[in-house]
């Protein structure tokens, strides 16, 4: 079994340059001063913007989605916890 590695200063920095880039990407994207789909460009701005930042996220961490999922689904209480309260 592979034990994960602490996260090095350049993993690190990878990974808040890809989450800024995500954050700053989908501010345009929601002020609309950068369109999600042009003419010209099709999808091209919606893919640098936000496809491309989650790909560089995906590949840095590639556990993240199933950490996300954990963070929002409920807690299961306990029986006793239930009982009691």
């Amino acid at each position: 079994m592979h034990t994960p590695s602490p996260p090095t200063r350049h993993h690190q920095r990878m990974l808040r340059a890809a989450m800024l880039w995500l954050l700053g990407g989908s501010a345009l994207l929601l002020t609309t001063l950068v369109p999600l789909h042009t003419g010209l460009l099709g999808w091209t701005p919606a893919f640098w913007l936000l496809g491309a930042p989650l790909a560089v996220l995906l590949a840095l961490e590639p556990a993240l989605p199933r950490r996300m999922l954990a963070l929002f689904q409920p807690r299961r209480r306990t029986l006793h916890a239930t009982v009691w309260h």
